[in-house]
């Protein structure tokens, strides 16, 4: 999408510090991050909520999952780490873009907010 904030980086066009990329996902750490280690994992296909979603980027998503553990490891986050999906404005979704949030690095507590 043109104006997805998300696609732009993806497409290089606006940088990031980026600690991860293949075909199907980006990951890159969060410019504003609200734990020690926070970084975004954004599938390469443009769409904004797990219901918008058709198969292909299900399975996209579902690739993502599977490396997502590997890339916590090379983060250093053996102790744990927490995954968020925001969807919807209520929920805190600011960039409509599918996106998978990766904290840790310090204990989070069993709070979720």
């Amino acid at each position: 999408m043109e104006n997805c904030i998300f696609c732009k980086i993806i497409a290089g066009e606006i940088p990031s510090n980026k600690v991860y990329e293949d075909d199907d996902m980006l990951v890159f750490r969060d410019i504003n991050p609200q734990a020690k280690v926070h970084c975004l994992c954004v599938p390469k296909s443009h769409f904004a909520t797990l219901a918008e979603m058709d198969e292909k980027q299900a399975e996209q998503v579902k690739r993502c999952l599977v490396k997502i553990p590997g890339i916590a490891k090379a983060l250093g986050l053996e102790n744990g780490y927490r995954l968020i999906v925001n969807q919807g404005r209520d929920a805190g979704q600011t960039v409509f873009h599918l996106h998978i949030h990766i904290l840790g690095g310090e204990n989070m507590g069993e709070k979720l907010l």
